[in-house]
C-alpha cells in the first residue's frame, strides 16, 4: 500500500516537471533557468515532506504493532510463570506431605512397638504377681498413648488447613498492565 504512495508522489513530480521543461522556453539564458529551477526546487521540497509524512506514519504504525505484540507476548509469559509456579507449589506440597506421612507411618509403627512392649512389661507384671507395679504399667502406656494420638491429629490438622490455603500464590490481573499501556499510547 505504501509503495503505491511513493509510487503516486514521483509520478505526479514527474508529470510536473515534463509539463515545466514543455513550457520553458527553447533557448534557456539565466532568468529561464531560474523560471524552471524554481517550480522544479518547490515540487521537490513538497514531494520530500509528503514522503518523509507518510514514512513517519507507517513507522509509527509499526512501532504500535511491535509494542502490542510485545505487550500481549509479556503478559502469556507471565501467565505462564504464573502457573508453571503454581504447578511446582502444588507438586511441593504433595511431595512434602507424602513425606511426612511415610516418616509419620515409621514413627508411628516404633511408637506403637514401644507401646506393646510396655503393655506386655506390664501384663508380665501382673502375671508374675505384681499387680500393682503391672496395673501403673498399663495406666501409663495407655495414658502416653492417647496422648500421642491427641498431638498426633493436632498436628494433622493444622498442616491440613496450612496446604489447603497456600499464601504464596498470587493472581496476575492483567488489566492493570492494559491500561497502562492505552495511557503510554496516548501520550
Amino acid at each position: 500500500m505504501n509503495l503505491l504512495k511513493f509510487l503516486f508522489g514521483i509520478i505526479i513530480a514527474q508529470v510536473a516537471t515534463y509539463v515545466l521543461i514543455l513550457l520553458a522556453p527553447a533557448e534557456l539564458n539565466m532568468t529561464g533557468i531560474l523560471r524552471l529551477a524554481i517550480p522544479l526546487l518547490i515540487i521537490a521540497l513538497v514531494v520530500a515532506f509528503w514522503f518523509n509524512s507518510i514514512a513517519g506514519h507507517h513507522s509509527k504504525d509499526a512501532i504500535v504493532k511491535v509494542k502490542d505484540d510485545f505487550a500481549n507476548e509479556r503478559d502469556k509469559l507471565r501467565v505462564n510463570a504464573q502457573r508453571a509456579k503454581e504447578r511446582v507449589i502444588k507438586e511441593a506440597h504433595k511431595n512434602i506431605t507424602k513425606e511426612t506421612q511415610k516418616a509419620h507411618a515409621k514413627a508411628n509403627f516404633k511408637v506403637g512397638a514401644a507401646f506393646a512392649a510396655a503393655l506386655g512389661v506390664g501384663a508380665l507384671f501382673i502375671f508374675a504377681q505384681m499387680v500393682t507395679a503391672g496395673l501403673l504399667a498399663i495406666t501409663a502406656t495407655g495414658g502416653v498413648m492417647g496422648g500421642y494420638y491427641w498431638r498426633g491429629k493436632r498436628l494433622e490438622n493444622e498442616r491440613l488447613r496450612e496446604i489447603e490455603t497456600p499464601r504464596d500464590i498470587k493472581v496476575i490481573d492483567s488489566k492493570p498492565l492494559q491500561k497502562k499501556l492505552l495511557k503510554e499510547d496516548k501520550s
